[in-house]
């Protein structure tokens, strides 16, 4: 179906899969860069910078997409930029009517001044506890492992992960570019994390094929998998019907395997060649618990109401589907079970009720 953005933008929205250092304001890297003495970006207008991010990240490739985080990344080296970029990152959800985010980030890649992984997460944290306080949304703290990183710095990633696990880090991740970097490298780092009875998600089945998903999750132990794109090959497909599937796609659908789908993103890493072609139509009419997420909203230049737009348009989603993904993607998040429930009956369902009503009334 067709929706406008505006009507997308005012449902309750649940994004999972949010890189902290790819959604940053562009005009608030410029400042950054100012107050840090930062001289390496390619302009200082915040048009122009909006721009030259999205050109770069759209040229097919995940290691090209990649390369525009050596300069948000190489502003946000101290507390204050931080904290500022993430309030800010709550800010934007609010206005783009999310009402729970799980925001991600590497806290190793912020310690080239000086600054300890311990102080990077408590800057990070202050500043989502403040936008949570100002802007009334909900959020969870991911913290990454690099796959390309010795596996010893992934374990001492898990164990930050530990370390602030009551103070709103929700979870640890593994990202970077997959091709050579199996996650099984880091498989000291997973079982940590398994043992402390924590939540894990991995990129995997983006830039390499199904073996890195099936690494992720019987290696890993994966809760869920970011992107999972590449999951499809582990399928017969014909005419757009599945004829069967193998043992690790039917596993990810019975045991209910949340995807954080990205399919914005994809297009432009090349992880799919065009919208229309993207597994998410499949892996959704075949049930598998999907979520839509925008992945790195500077890079993209998307929000989650136009992610929201692109699959409705795309492959024909309804309200009621687009309430099922949002409703899917609250019970895939990393907080306890009672506030997971709290957010889908007092405030999705309410909110997707008053959707209906109000696309009723215009009909």
């Amino acid at each position: 179906m067709k929706f406008k953005k505006e009507f997308l933008r005012t449902l309750p929205k649940v994004l999972l899969h949010d890189h902290l250092d790819g959604g940053i304001r562009p005009q608030t890297v410029i400042d950054l860069a100012k107050d840090t003495k930062y001289d390496k970006l390619p302009t200082h207008d915040a048009g122009e910078l909006a721009e030259w991010f999205h050109r770069g990240a759209t040229r097919g490739s995940l290691p090209l997409f990649l390369e525009g985080f050596e300069h948000t990344c190489g502003v946000l080296q101290n507390e204050e930029a931080l904290e500022r970029a993430a309030y800010e990152t709550l800010e934007d959800m609010k206005k783009d009517g999310v009402v729970y985010l799980e925001t991600r980030f590497a806290p190793v890649l912020h310690t080239q001044k000086g600054l300890d992984t311990h102080k990077v997460v408590r800057a990070v944290l202050k500043g989502l506890e403040r936008g949570k306080k100002d802007w009334g949304v909900h959020y969870g703290l991911i913290i990454c492992a690099m796959r390309n990183m010795d596996p010893s710095v992934s374990q001492e990633m898990a164990e930050l992960t530990i370390d602030f696990r009551a103070q709103g880090v929700v979870g640890f991740d593994l990202a970077g570019e997959e091709g050579g970097y199996p996650p099984k490298k880091h498989v000291d780092a997973f079982h940590y994390i398994q043992r402390e009875n924590f939540n894990i998600t991995v990129h995997a089945g983006e830039a390499f094929g199904k073996e890195s998903i099936w690494q992720a999750i019987q290696w890993c132990g994966a809760h869920r998998i970011g992107h999972a794109t590449r999951l499809i090959e582990d399928m017969r497909i014909k005419d757009g019907e599945v004829l069967s599937m193998g043992t690790l796609a039917q596993y990810v659908l019975d045991k209910r395997i949340p995807l954080e789908m990205c399919l914005t993103s994809n297009l432009h890493t090349g992880a799919i060649d065009k919208i229309e072609n993207h597994p998410f139509g499949i892996y959704n009419r075949y049930k598998f618990r999907v979520t839509l997420n925008t992945d790195d909203r500077l890079m993209s230049m998307i929000t989650l109401s136009d992610e929201f737009e692109v699959a409705s348009r795309v492959f024909g989603l309804s309200l009621h589907d687009l309430e099922k993904l949002t409703i899917n993607a609250m019970k895939s998040a990393f907080i306890p079970y009672k506030q997971r429930i709290a957010l889908i009956y007092d405030v999705l369902k309410p909110g997707f009720t008053k959707a209906r009503a109000k696309l009723a009334k215009k009909h």
